[in-house]
């Protein structure tokens, strides 16, 4: 016979967290959101070998995590888990240019040939926000600098829009440069000794390298909880399939990645306990792997026993999945979270081993990223939160007056990510387990992610709690019925301006 739960599963908006004692130190700056990322022996007092500062990691998909994405995030403290629905040298590319990358030293993404016209030097800057652009002999980010060109260089309106970058642009010879391997700190001081406002770096050959510019001076300052590994290298992750981790994996490695997840809608099975067996063989207990996504207790213990790092939690609560309506298969996310946490805790005093969990999909409002950690999980993971930002790779569009981003499920035909889906048969997507969608347009990364982050610490200093631990030891929360979740929101008023973000 069939089992059946004896309760329904609730999602995170059946709950409220009820307030705690907050004391004079419980104050939202001191508050610390650095959560473990992967196993740990915590009862002999180890730490985690890798953690993150904040408790928010990006989804491995097509339309949120590219390597921009993992730059951006990793500045504010989280981890971005490159897709893997590309082909493993695209995927080691968008790694490796992560690991190379230099804070304060950027890349040029706006490049242009000395005989291309102001006209396209405009439609190239509103393209990408940026009113610099480097002048190269072939036009690309490290070709042959020439000169620079800015919007102080030109008037359009006093210009012909066909007249040559070559007639407006600062010359090399017109201009301040600094060597391949400069420091930051020596650049820096170059910039405001000179009083210009950028600083191409050049190699031996005259090839553009990278700029430092006048206005990133203050990046450390802006983002005190960047994630770097041991090398000052920006720490980035990778998703992985069922099916070819064994060639992709070692690439990865290659690549940089500092750690992994098997990328699949259910993790329960035979084919991520051998993957999480054959990568931790071939390649050493010391790479990372983290599993999923599961619901219960049983699914949990299955993929510790098998090795996972950290366990995902999560079947059919993203808003681009519909999964549950098409197959009728997945659980209410916060009980999934709570269930999955409770095991463990189990799992923990029976062995000693601390496996984070993650809980991945179900969040629409910014306190359910609060509630998830109070109910247990260790960090979450957000698709839709970071698809609406201009650090994700998906296009910024104009639909019925308002902006919007291009957001996409990896089951759905779009993307056609079947191995994420993969049972072991045809190697093809049977039938959608995604959408194809909008979601409104959120701005720069930093500016959502920080109110985001300063609702999540006043709300624990709510609970009295100065740490996601603490959090979980002394929260206390409450299902409330659909008349409560009414009246939390503005009710019996005609409320002035309704463009308020969540």
């Amino acid at each position: 016979m069939a089992f059946y739960f004896d309760e329904p599963s609730h999602t995170f908006n059946e709950y409220l967290l009820v307030p705690g004692y907050s004391d004079q130190n419980c104050i939202p700056d001191n508050v610390s959101l650095k959560t473990p990322l992967v196993k740990f022996n915590k009862k002999k007092k180890e730490k985690s070998s890798l953690s993150i500062n904040i408790p928010m990691v990006s989804a491995v998909m097509q339309a949120v995590s590219d390597d921009k994405m993992a730059i951006a995030l990793a500045k504010e403290g989280g981890i971005s888990f490159i897709y893997a629905s590309q082909s493993i040298q695209n995927q080691a590319d968008m790694i490796s240019r992560v690991k190379s990358y230099k804070a304060g030293f950027v890349t040029s993404d706006s490049n242009v040939r000395p005989d291309q016209t102001l006209e396209e030097v405009i439609a190239l800057s509103k393209k990408t926000g940026h009113s610099t652009c480097a002048v190269t002999e072939d036009g690309t980010a490290h070709g042959k600098l020439v000169g620079i060109i800015t919007s102080k260089d030109f008037r359009i309106s006093h210009c012909k829009p066909n007249s040559k970058v070559a007639q407006y642009m600062t010359t090399l010879s017109d201009m301040v440069t600094g060597q391949e391997g400069i420091t930051l700190s020596k650049a820096n001081e170059i910039i405001w000794n000179k009083k210009i406002n950028q600083l191409p770096i050049i190699d031996k050959k005259g090839n553009l390298v990278s700029l430092v510019f006048r206005k990133d001076y203050a990046t450390h300052e802006i983002h005190p909880l960047e994630l770097l590994d041991s090398n000052r290298r920006y720490i980035v992750g990778a998703g992985i399939n069922t099916r070819d981790y064994m060639d992709r994996v070692p690439e990865l490695i290659k690549a940089g990645a500092d750690v992994f997840v098997l990328d699949s809608s259910e993790g329960y099975s035979y084919w991520q306990a051998k993957a999480l067996k054959d990568i931790h063989k071939t390649f050493g207990k010391n790479i990372k792997v983290g599993a999923g996504n599961v619901v219960d207790e049983d699914g949990f213990n299955f993929l510790a026993e098998a090795g996972a790092d950290f366990v995902k939690i999560g079947i059919g609560g993203g808003s681009i999945c519909i999964t549950r309506e098409q197959k009728g298969i997945g659980r209410g996310q916060a009980t999934a979270t709570i269930e999955v946490a409770k095991a463990r805790d189990k799992y923990y005093k029976k062995t000693g081993i601390y496996i984070p969990i993650c809980s991945d999909g179900g969040i629409v409002q910014d306190y359910h990223i609060t509630l998830a950690l109070a109910m247990g999980a260790d960090f979450v993971m957000l698709g839709r939160y970071f698809a609406r930002f201009d650090e994700a790779p998906s296009n910024k569009l104009v639909v019925n007056g308002n902006y919007v981003k291009e957001y996409w499920g990896e089951g759905s035909n779009r993307a056609r990510n079947w191995q994420r889906y993969d049972l072991g048969g045809k190697k093809s997507l049977s039938f959608e387990e995604g959408v194809d969608s909008y979601v409104p347009y959120a701005g720069h990364l930093h500016d959502g992610i920080s109110v985001t982050l300063r609702k999540i610490t006043h709300t624990m200093c709510n609970c009295g709690a100065l740490s996601i631990s603490e959090l979980q030891q002394k929260a206390k929360l409450t299902l409330v019925s659909q008349t409560t979740i009414s009246e939390g929101s503005a009710h019996d008023v005609i409320v002035k301006n309704t463009s308020m973000q969540s």
